[in-house]
C-alpha cells in the first residue's frame, strides 16, 4: 500500500515539477533546467503513467500531444459572448471615446483605463474548473466557438493546472486571450516549409489560424504558437474590483500577460500610449494592429454596459495603414454575383504590413479616372484598416511615357453581354441573369456562413458543378445526388457523403438566413432579420409585399424597396424559391409559441444552461419580444440562473432583479 502511495506522490511531484519548468521556460523565458533534463523527467512521467494509468490526469504535461485526430470541430456556446471592440481610427476618435465614457458615467473622478497592444492573432477562450483546464474555444461568431481543446493543449505556455501558491483557483474561470506566432518563429516556420516544398504562409496571423484549425493536434504541436491572455469571461468563486487586479491574478496563476500594459487616466495619456506603441510597432517581435483601452473599474464597466456588438467601456485604437510601393501589371474587370463590374489592379507582389499583396480593388471607372491609374504605373498601396488592399495614389514622376488611360470594357468579360450603368450608381453592371460568373457567385453566396452555411461547398466545387451543368440555380443544390458529387475531380466518397449531409442539414434553416442566401441586392443579414420579424417567417408574404409596404418598414428606404420589388418581379426568382421548398427546405419557426410576455423585458443569463444552448435561449427571448443582455444593470428585468452561477447572481440580488430558473422562463412564455 505504501509503495502505491509513494508512486502516486512521485507522479504528482513529477507533474508539478514539469509544469513549473514549462512556466519558467515558456512564460517567464528563464529556463531552470536544460532541454535534455526536461525530456528525461517527461519520459519518466510517461513511463509511470503507462504502468499506473489510474494516476494519469488531464492536467499532466504528458497530455499536451497525442489525442486522436478529429473528424470535425464541435461548436460550444460562450457563457458570456465574446464581443467585438469599437474602433477609434485616429486621435480625435480616441478623445471622443473618452468623452463618451465620462458623459455616461457623469464624472471623470477615479476614471482610469488599462492600455495594451492589440495583437494580430486569433481570439480564444480557455475554461478552467477548480484550477484544471477543461476545454478551449475559438471566438467564432462571438456567441459560440469551435472546440479546439486538443490543439490549445499543445501550446506550452497555457497552464493545464493553475499555480495557486499565491491566489486560490476559482471554481470556474474563463480566460480570454490571443494566439499568435512571433515574427522570428514565423520566418523559421516558412523556411522549414520551403525546404519541404510546402506552400508558405502569407503572414503570422494566417499561420496561427491554420495551426489552430488542424484536426490533428500532432500537426498543431509542430507550430510555434504563443498566447497572451488579457480578459475574463465568467468567474465563479472569486471577484475583482479592477481589471488590473485580474491581470495580476492571471500572471500569478501562470498565464502569459503582455508586458506593454499601462494604466492611463486622461485622453492625452491614451493618445500618447497609442502613438508610442505605434512608433515601436516594428520592434516588438510580434504583429499588432492597434491598441486597446479598457475602463479599469469593474463597477464602472457595469454602469457603462454593452451595445449589441461591443462593450461601451472599451475601444480599439487603430494604427495608420502601412504602405508600400509597387507596379501595376494589369487591370482586370471582375464580375460579382449581382453583376457589378469591378476593376481589379494586378500588382507586382509586395509586402504590406507583413502580408503579400498581389491585387487591389479600383472600385469603379470614376475612381480610376480620379486617381488616373494606368497599367505600368508605380503606385503606393496600403491595406485599408490593415485588411483590404487599396491604391492610395500614383507616383506620377515614375510614370513611363506612352501609358494609356484605362477604360472598363463595354461588354461583360464573362458572358460578352453589354454592360451599363444605372442612374443611381457609379458601377457598371451586367444584367444577364445567366452570366456564368454571376451564377457561380450566387451559389457561393447561397452556401456561405451567414447564409445556409453549407460546409464543403466552396469556390472550387461550385466551379465544377456549374461548368459541368449540374447546378445553374441555387435550388439545383438541393437536387444533387451522392453520385453527382462523387463524380467531381478530387472528390473522395467520404467527402461527397459529408457534402450531401451538409446540404441536407442546410435545408432546416431560418427565414433570415434563407432571405440573405437569396442574394437580393442591398439586403444584408441584418435587414433579413428585420424581414423575418416583419413577415413572421412567411416567405409568401415577403414575395407579395408591394413597394409601399416595404418602404414603410423601419430601415428600408426607396432604393432597397425598389430592388426587392425588381427581384420578386422576375418569375425565375419566385420559381427558384418555390423549388427550394419542394426539394425539402423548411423554415424553422417559433411563431406558434410567440407571446408578448417578454415585450420590453431585458433578460440576462448566467451559469451553465441545461435545457437549451445560449443561442437557443437568445432565440426564445427575442422571438417573444424580449432582449438579451450580457450584463446586470438597473434595466435588467430577469436573471435566468443556470448551474454554477457567477458574480451576476450576487449583483442581481443587490439590485433586486427577479431571478428565474430555466423552467420558470419557459413558463413565462407559455
Amino acid at each position: 500500500m505504501n509503495k502505491i502511495l509513494d508512486i502516486k506522490k512521485h507522479i504528482t511531484d513529477l507533474k508539478d515539477k514539469l509544469n513549473e519548468h514549462n512556466h519558467s521556460y515558456y512564460v517567464l523565458d528563464s529556463p531552470i533546467i536544460s532541454d535534455s533534463e526536461y525530456d528525461l523527467l517527461l519520459r519518466e512521467l510517461e513511463s509511470l503513467e503507462k504502468k499506473h494509468p489510474e494516476f494519469a490526469s488531464s492536467d499532466s504535461p504528458t497530455q499536451r500531444v497525442g489525442a486522436t485526430p478529429l473528424d470535425a470541430f464541435q461548436r460550444i456556446d460562450h457563457r458570456i459572448p465574446m464581443l467585438s471592440l469599437e474602433n477609434a481610427m485616429n486621435d480625435e476618435e480616441i478623445h471622443a471615446f473618452y468623452e463618451r465614457v465620462v458623459k455616461r458615467l457623469e464624472t471623470s473622478k477615479d476614471l482610469t483605463f488599462i492600455a495594451e497592444p492589440k495583437l494580430d492573432g486569433i481570439g480564444v477562450e480557455l475554461v478552467y474548473e477548480n484550477g484544471t483546464f477543461q476545454y478551449g474555444l475559438t471566438r467564432g461568431d462571438g456567441i459560440s466557438g469551435e472546440d479546439i481543446t486538443q490543439n490549445l493543449k499543445t501550446i506550452r505556455s497555457i497552464p493545464l493546472k493553475l499555480r495557486t501558491n499565491k491566489i486560490k483557483a476559482p471554481e470556474l474561470l474563463e480566460v480570454r486571450g490571443e494566439v499568435f506566432i512571433m515574427i522570428d518563429d514565423f520566418k523559421k516556420l516558412n523556411q522549414e516549409r520551403s525546404k519541404k516544398e510546402e506552400s508558405l504562409f502569407a503572414n503570422p496571423r494566417n499561420a496561427a489560424a491554420g495551426s489552430l484549425r488542424q484536426l490533428d493536434p500532432k500537426i498543431t504541436a509542430t507550430r510555434p504558437l504563443s498566447i497572451n491572455c488579457y480578459e475574463c469571461g465568467e468567474i465563479v468563486g472569486t471577484s475583482f474590483k479592477n481589471h488590473i487586479d485580474f491581470l495580476h491574478a492571471l500572471k500569478s496563476w501562470g498565464f502569459p500577460v503582455n508586458s506593454n500594459i499601462q494604466k492611463v487616466s486622461n485622453p492625452e495619456q491614451l493618445v500618447k500610449y497609442h502613438q508610442d506603441l505605434e512608433s515601436k510597432r516594428n520592434t516588438l517581435g510580434y504583429e499588432i494592429d492597434g491598441s486597446v483601452f479598457k475602463v479599469d473599474s469593474i463597477e464602472q464597466r457595469n454602469i457603462l454596459g454593452l451595445r449589441s456588438r461591443s462593450p461601451r467601456w472599451a475601444a480599439a485604437g487603430k494604427f495608420k495603414a502601412q504602405q508600400s510601393t509597387t507596379i501595376i501589371k494589369d487591370i482586370v474587370a471582375s464580375v460579382g454575383r449581382t453583376g457589378a463590374i469591378t476593376p481589379v489592379a494586378s500588382l507586382e507582389p509586395v509586402s504590406v504590413g507583413g502580408v503579400i499583396v498581389t491585387n487591389a480593388t479600383l472600385h469603379n471607372q470614376d475612381e480610376i479616372n480620379k486617381k488616373d491609374v494606368r497599367v505600368g504605373d508605380t503606385v503606393i498601396v496600403q491595406r485599408a484598416g490593415d485588411v483590404i488592399p487599396e491604391i492610395v495614389k500614383v507616383i506620377i514622376e515614375k510614370r513611363p511615357k506612352g501609358l494609356s488611360r484605362y477604360i472598363l470594357p463595354t461588354d461583360c468579360p464573362s458572358c460578352n453581354q453589354k454592360v451599363k450603368k444605372e442612374d443611381s450608381e457609379a458601377v457598371l453592371r451586367c444584367f444577364n441573369y445567366d452570366c456564368p460568373k454571376q451564377i457561380k457567385g450566387r451559389i457561393i453566396h447561397f452556401a456561405s456562413k451567414n447564409a445556409l452555411d453549407i460546409d464543403g461547398l466552396g469556390e472550387k466545387i461550385v466551379n465544377q458543378l456549374v461548368d459541368k451543368d449540374m447546378v445553374q440555380t441555387v435550388d439545383d443544390i438541393f437536387k444533387l445526388k451522392l453520385d453527382d458529387i462523387a463524380s467531381l475531380d478530387r472528390m473522395a466518397e467520404k467527402s461527397a457523403t459529408n457534402l450531401i449531409n451538409s446540404i441536407n442539414d442546410s435545408k432546416h434553416t431560418t427565414f433570415a438566413r434563407f432571405v440573405y442566401a437569396l442574394g437580393i441586392r442591398n439586403v444584408g443579414y441584418h435587414l433579413s432579420k428585420v424581414f423575418q420579424e416583419t413577415f413572421q417567417n412567411d416567405i409568401q408574404k415577403f414575395i407579395s409585399a408591394d413597394y409601399d409596404s416595404l418602404e414603410s418598414i423601419d430601415e428600408v428606404g426607396p432604393i432597397v424597396a425598389e430592388t426587392i420589388r425588381e427581384f420578386w418581379g422576375k418569375n425565375e426568382n419566385v420559381n427558384i424559391v418555390l423549388s427550394c421548398f419542394r426539394n425539402g427546405l423548411e423554415i424553422k419557426t417559433t411563431d406558434e409559441k410567440r407571446t408578448n410576455k417578454l415585450d420590453n423585458k431585458v433578460i440576462v443569463f448566467t451559469g451553465s444552461l441545461t435545457q437549451f444552448t445560449r443561442q437557443e435561449a437568445r432565440e426564445i427571448v427575442e422571438s417573444n419580444g424580449g432582449k438579451v443582455s450580457s450584463s446586470i444593470s438597473k434595466k435588467t428585468s430577469y436573471l435566468v440562473s443556470g448551474e454554477k452561477s457567477g458574480s451576476k447572481l450576487d449583483k442581481a440580488k443587490k439590485l433586486n432583479v427577479t431571478i428565474l430558473s430555466e423552467t420558470e422562463l419557459l413558463k413565462l412564455i407559455q
